[in-house]
């Protein structure tokens, strides 16, 4: 599996924001749900369109961005 297989970028949904395919859940929404305590079982409660691999993919894309971020410069 990869990510590439459930998040897309498009414009016209959500101006852009990376989200799952056919939906317009967002990779942000689904990582602050689970930033505050969510489970994959929480989240595919709540939004029915979800997918455990989905979420998977969700947090496969994150760390694919960070990766290719430049670092943070040390707090001062």
């Amino acid at each position: 599996m990869t990510y590439r297989d459930f998040i897309i970028s498009d414009h016209t949904i959500m101006l852009g924001k990376p989200v799952i395919k056919g939906t317009r859940l967002t990779v942000e929404l689904i990582l602050r749900k689970l930033g505050e305590g969510a489970t994959h079982a929480d989240l595919i409660r709540m939004y029915p369109d979800l997918s455990s691999e989905s979420i998977q993919a969700a947090l496969q894309y994150a760390a694919e961005v960070i990766a290719n971020e430049e670092s943070l410069e040390a707090a001062r």
